[in-house]
């Protein structure tokens, strides 16, 4: 440990919060103590990060300016006026970017030693030269992501009457087949039929009707109640002629359930992108770090088939929200890539 007075600002756009705390942990191990700690950020990462920069006792510095690059402008005339008046040993810049090379010059002439923190993956050999030292760091998703779980409220899942105990469930089983089986038993008849005349039943009685195709067709077309086959006798003569003629019973072709044709369409519509990477294709200045306009990447996620015409953008972008910001949140306009 060391007695230098320490500053570090962060570039609070340019690295994750996981970098940050690791940043911090570094220098107080090193330094023991931070005199200054300040994030240059924009108010939508003041306010998603607000848990993580109260944990770490770093006050927001939020840049209200929505112009190309002026978070680093109001980092760099802020760090002038802090050399100035607090008048630090060593002065630590987090961040990947190497345009803070002219401040990071400007501060060695004013006696101070300047050291670079950047992250993993996203710092050039040409920015590490400038400082006098630089150390990268590797951002730990699965840690950032237990922590940010960690700071959430926890809910307490509702019960809702759909949820039964297995007693009760198999009970219900019991008796379904129980009252399904005196419902399709029929019920006995009131009295019996009077005794028909000798040649009245000479006509009635006759051979056994065969089953033909037509007569299979027809049984299968309208859903009926399990019954012996000893029934088809029953049939009047006329109608037992016509399905030994082949004649097809009036039965009318089966609709096709709605929900078919909208799973048609559906398969016809395009879908939505099943990986970052389809949309990160289709909009490469989001991966170059610059905001797009809301209009102009819903065009080309609509000419890439990757977004429906009737489809939401926002509910496209919602879906993938830990990668994508939408400004302002209340009339988002544009669209940018989280770093």
């Amino acid at each position: 440990m060391t007695t230098d007075r320490v500053m570090l600002l962060i570039d609070a756009d340019n690295v994750s919060v996981d970098v940050m705390e690791q940043a911090v942990r570094l220098l107080l191990n090193q330094h023991g103590a931070l005199h200054v700690r300040r994030a240059y950020c924009t108010a939508e990462s003041a306010v998603a990060n607000q848990n993580a920069f109260k944990r770490l006792g770093i006050k927001p510095m939020v840049n209200l300016a929505a112009g190309k690059n002026s978070t680093d402008i109001a980092m760099a005339v802020d760090a002038i006026d802090l050399v100035l008046a607090e008048r630090p040993d060593v002065v630590v810049i987090a961040s990947s970017d190497s345009d803070f090379a002219p401040l990071v010059q400007r501060l060695r002439e004013k006696g101070c030693v300047v050291r670079g923190i950047g992250q993993l993956g996203k710092t050039g050999d040409e920015t590490q030269e400038v400082y006098d030292d630089f150390t990268v760091l590797e951002h730990r998703k699965s840690a950032a992501s237990a922590a940010a779980a960690a700071e959430r409220p926890k809910r307490t899942p509702r019960k809702t009457a759909a949820a039964k105990t297995p007693a009760t469930k198999t009970a219900a089983a019991k008796k379904a087949p129980a009252a399904r089986k005196r419902a399709a038993t029929p019920a006995p008849a009131e009295a019996p039929e009077p005794a028909l005349a000798p040649a009245a039943a000479e006509a009635e009685v006759k051979p056994a009707a065969r089953k033909t195709p037509a007569r299979k067709k027809a049984a299968a077309a309208v859903p009926a109640p399990a019954l012996d086959e000893s029934a088809d006798d029953d049939l009047p003569s006329a109608v037992v002629a016509m399905l030994e003629a082949g004649v097809p019973a009036a039965t009318s072709a089966p609709i096709a359930p709605a929900s078919a044709g909208r799973a048609a369409d559906e398969s016809r519509a395009p879908r939505a992108p099943s990986s970052l990477a389809a949309v990160l294709a289709c909009l490469p200045e989001l991966e170059a770090g610059q905001s797009l306009a809301l209009n102009v990447a819903v065009q080309r996620l609509r000419a890439a088939q990757l977004l429906g015409k009737s489809s939401s953008s926002l509910k496209l972008f919602s879906q993938l929200g830990d990668r994508f910001e939408l400004l302002p949140p209340d009339k988002p306009a544009q669209v940018r890539l989280r770093r």
